[in-house]
Formats: C-alpha cells, sequence, structure tokens
C-alpha cells in the first residue's frame, strides 16, 4: 500500500462538478493506491502512521489537532513507467482488492477519532489543492 501525505491548508473533490469531499479546515489530503498483496493490516499500519505523523505546524501531528483527512483512492500511485511511455498499472490491485483495503484505511482512521471525507472510489474526480509548506511524503507499506 502507498499512501502520499500532503499537508494542506484546503482541498477538495469534485465528481461532475459537484463536491463530494472537502477539508473543513486545514488538514492532511492522502492518495491511497493498493497493491496485490497488501492486507488489513497494512491498511491499519499506514492509517495510525499518517494519523500520528508529527508534519503540522510546531511538529504536531493530525490526531494532536484533531486535523481533517480527505482520502482519495489513487491506483495510479503503482504505475510502471520503466519501459517505453505508457505507463503499466499491472502493480495496482484490481477494484474487488483495493476498494475495501481503501475503505480499512479510512475506517482505521475515523477509529482513531478523525474527520475524514473521501473521494468516490473509481470515478473520474477533479482535486483541488493549496499544498501548505509544501509537504509531501511518500509513504509505502513495503518499506
Amino acid at each position: 500500500m502507498r499512501v502520499v501525505v500532503q499537508r494542506a491548508s484546503s482541498g477538495s473533490v469534485s465528481v461532475e462538478g459537484a463536491v463530494v469531499g472537502s477539508l473543513p479546515s486545514p488538514g492532511l489530503v492522502v492518495l491511497v493506491g493498493v497493491t496485490h498483496d497488501d492486507t488489513a493490516a497494512d491498511a491499519e499500519r499506514l492509517a495510525d502512521k499518517v494519523w500520528t505523523l508529527r508534519i503540522l505546524a510546531g511538529e504536531r501531528s493530525a490526531a494532536d489537532e484533531s486535523a481533517p483527512v480527505l482520502v482519495v483512492s489513487q491506483f495510479t500511485l503503482y504505475a510502471d513507467t520503466r519501459k517505453g511511455r505508457r505507463p503499466s498499472w499491472n502493480a495496482a490491485a484490481p477494484r474487488p482488492v483495493s476498494e475495501p483495503l481503501v475503505d480499512a484505511f479510512v475506517g482505521a482512521l475515523r477509529t482513531r477519532g478523525a474527520h475524514v471525507e473521501t473521494g468516490i472510489f473509481g470515478a473520474d474526480m477533479q482535486m483541488s489543492l493549496v499544498n501548505d509548506g509544501p509537504v509531501t511524503l511518500l509513504l509505502d507499506s513495503a518499506g
């Protein structure tokens, strides 16, 4: 499982022109990608890491600040671009594997007390984001 975590002063995701998820105040925007061998334990571990990362002002975490989190599924985090110009998506897990794990990640954040908003899995989404800092981190359950 891969997640890109961005500290954001604002962020939203829209589908067909309608906002489906947004940060009600400064917080984190998290893009989540799933590969074939990911597990619910990976989702749980990464959710805990994201929630407690000390990347907000004053080296505080989203947990410390009760900062909101906007989570968007992002299969393209597993793009393989080593050959040619057309990315391969073979490392990205199919929907029956990935959707429940993205849901598990969101559920794990909510269990920890996070206010979480999301995009719509598999939809053509448009994102708006003001990255604060900028601060962007890549976390991977494989390492």
